[in-house]
């Protein structure tokens, strides 16, 4: 690593030269190297993406003792890959890496390992063999957040009267095989499992972006089934999904429209959300970088973090939320 050579060198000059004592003495006490990280991100597919790609830059600054290698996969993983190993080439002293799937990650992690480098897991979760492979995972309890959507839905749909009618549902998914997709899956279907008049009629991809979110949607209105309860994984996805919707005239939002259900608590969704287009927006904290950097910190003391941190997350209902409430948050 980085700051390991050059304190290697430190001692070599010293040892092996007396008339450049000083000169050795001063070049040791100088302030000392940067920590170098190299940040694997899945890319810049939304604005929860963009937000959370700052509070990383933010925390592992220069100001705060940091060099940082920021890589975009595009949102492709074989990317992250290639990103990783060059990484590992650089002697980097940590990697940071938001992973776009959960799996194929074991051979590049061990890479990894084997050159003493540490691996912190942010956002979206990796399934090894081997969980020593990283050090330790910072991000959202996907699974919470789709359970407390559908906590939501049954409350609100019992209010008003709808426990005996069937409730046709449809959901835009995130990227296939992503925590959180599957996370907040898991939480529709075992929901739907429960609900004997909960029907999930159609599950379609849209790759957590307001384009594909935007087509995918117009594709299901075309079909021309009844949709009481429309899921969007996301708020991108959430806006994209209303354009379509606008489009074809549909009512949204509210007790005699469409429920449209959203995740990330962007101010796009919440402003959606303020505005009674959005039903219920669960919140999906970006602002990960403090809590990545607080295990840096950690390690470079010698002390073992936590292996699975979640961060703090509530949830906003279209009718309790306020611009008072949207104007004091930080993303």
């Amino acid at each position: 690593m980085k700051r390991m050579i050059c304190a290697l060198l430190a001692v070599a000059l010293l040892s092996g030269c007396a008339a450049h004592t000083a000169a050795a003495a001063a070049a040791v006490s100088a302030p000392e190297d940067p920590i170098v990280v190299g940040y694997c991100q899945t890319g810049a597919e939304s604005d929860w993406r963009v937000a959370n790609t700052e509070s990383m830059k933010s925390a592992f600054s220069e100001e705060n003792g940091y060099e940082l290698i920021y890589c975009d996969a595009q949102n492709k993983q074989e990317n992250q890959i290639r990103d990783i190993r060059r990484l590992i080439q650089q002697q980097v002293d940590y990697i940071v890496l938001s992973p776009i799937t959960e799996d194929g990650w074991d051979e590049v992690l061990q890479e990894a390992k084997d050159a003493h480098i540490p691996v912190i897991i942010t956002d979206r979760f990796v399934h090894v063999s081997d969980a020593s492979l990283y050090a330790a995972y910072v991000g959202s309890d996907f699974r919470k957040e789709g359970d407390t959507a559908m906590q939501w839905l049954d409350t609100y749909l019992t209010g008003y009267g709808r426990t005996g009618e069937t409730i046709h549902i449809v959901e835009l998914q995130g990227t296939l095989d992503s925590t959180a997709q599957l996370g907040r899956t898991a939480g529709l279907e075992a929901a739907v499992e429960k609900h004997t008049n909960w029907a999930l009629d159609r599950q379609v991809c849209a790759d957590f972006t307001t384009a594909k979110a935007t087509e995918v949607m117009r594709q299901v209105l075309a079909q021309g089934q009844p949709i009481d309860v429309l899921i969007c994984q996301n708020d991108n996805m959430a806006l994209g999904a209303m354009q379509a919707l606008d489009e074809a005239g549909v009512s949204y939002g509210g007790k005699n429209g469409m429920l449209l259900i959203s995740f990330d608590a962007t101010n796009a969704g919440l402003t959606a959300c303020l505005a009674g287009k959005i039903a219920l927006d669960v919140e999906c904290n970006p602002l990960q970088g403090p809590y990545a950097e607080a295990i840096v910190r950690q390690l470079e003391a010698g002390e073992q973090p936590e292996k699975e941190l979640y961060v703090d997350e509530t949830s906003f209902d279209f009718r309790a939320i306020t611009q008072a409430l949207i104007d004091s948050r930080l993303y």
